[in-house]
Formats: structure tokens, C-alpha cells, sequence
């Protein structure tokens, strides 16, 4: 982390904040200056932009070294399923802040309910600030995340802005991660 990567190929990137996506070509150079919940942010010429773990050999990261850790949510299969599902949010991550979505306060309900005959997870989170275009990409993610759990049908990821998200939401965990206490 931190030391010059020139792309060994071609690769489509989100740009951060604005959710864009964005072409960095052969040989742009980048820093990785994140590396959590599989993805990579990394800082290139025209800003910040998350690159895929799936694009990860264009970093030079071998793709067999760079499985992500299993998430807890494996290793508690025979755990209640909302707590699966807490897991797998907690491999979450915004990609400017090193904290998972869960400490950072983003998540405010997670529900669990048959409708239809299927196993449904709807979660309501919000972000750190309303105009952020990651929300999307940070959605999606965990939705992603959720879908991996054995007996989960379908998860709804909704944005919400009630109430707004402040400081005080990050759980002690996450401050301490921070540097804030």
C-alpha cells in the first residue's frame, strides 16, 4: 500500500464520491490506500476510485492471494440468520473510511420475513452525507453480501435520510478505529 502501481490492463473503476464510472487505462499509475471488504480504493491522477476485487491482478495482486477472509457470517451458518446477516453487513465498507457500514451507524433496521414462501432481508441504511453517489455501489455490496447466505431468497438495501446520520452513530468499536477515542 501506499507505493506507485502502474495498471498491467485496462480497467472500469467507480469513481469516489460521485459513483461514476471511470476508465483507467494500461499503465495509469495509483495507490492502493485502502484495501477492505474486497474491493480496493485506490488514488489516481483524477481522484479517488474503487477497483474491484475481481480487477485485482491489474493492481498486481495475485488473485489467488487476495480471497478475502472469510466473512463471519461463515463461519456462524448454524447462527440465527439475522445475525449471518449482521456479519456480512460488518464486511461492508465506504470506501473513503476504513470503518465496516455497521459501526459506522449506517445500518439503522434489518428485518427478516417470509413473504411469498421466500426467506427476505430488507435493511434500511443511510450514508454519511445525503449527496454521496457511492450509495448505490455501497447498496449493492451489501445486498451482494447478504445474498451469499445459504437460506436468504432476496435482500432489499433501501437509502434512507431519516434520521440523518451524525458522529455520534459511530459505535465505540468504530471510533476507536478511527482515532476518536
Amino acid at each position: 500500500m501506499h507505493s506507485e502501481i502502474q495498471l498491467t490492463r485496462d480497467v472500469t473503476a467507480i469513481q469516489i464520491p460521485s459513483g461514476d464510472t471511470l476508465d483507467l487505462p494500461m499503465g495509469t499509475a495509483v495507490y492502493i490506500t485502502q484495501r477492505l471488504g474486497g474491493t480496493y480504493t485506490v488514488a489516481t491522477s483524477q481522484g479517488l476510485a474503487r477497483i474491484s476485487a475481481l480487477d485485482a491482478d491489474a493492481l498486481g495482486v495475485p488473485v489467488a492471494d487476495d480471497k478475502p477472509a472469510p466473512v463471519e457470517a461463515v463461519r456462524l451458518k448454524d447462527a440465527p440468520l439475522e445475525e449471518q446477516v449482521w456479519a456480512q453487513l460488518k464486511g461492508v465498507y465506504d470506501p473513503e473510511i476504513p470503518v465496516d457500514i455497521v459501526n459506522l451507524g449506517l445500518v439503522y433496521d434489518c428485518a427478516i420475513q417470509q413473504i411469498d414462501g421466500q426467506t427476505v432481508v430488507t435493511v434500511q441504511m443511510t450514508l454519511t452525507a445525503p449527496g454521496c453517489g457511492m450509495g448505490p455501489v455501497i447498496a449493492a455490496d451489501a445486498q451482494a453480501k447478504i445474498l451469499c447466505i445459504e437460506g436468504i431468497d432476496d435482500a432489499r438495501v433501501e437509502l434512507v435520510w431519516d434520521p440523518a446520520w451524525n458522529q455520534e452513530m459511530i459505535s465505540e468499536e468504530g471510533k476507536m478505529q478511527l482515532g476518536m477515542i
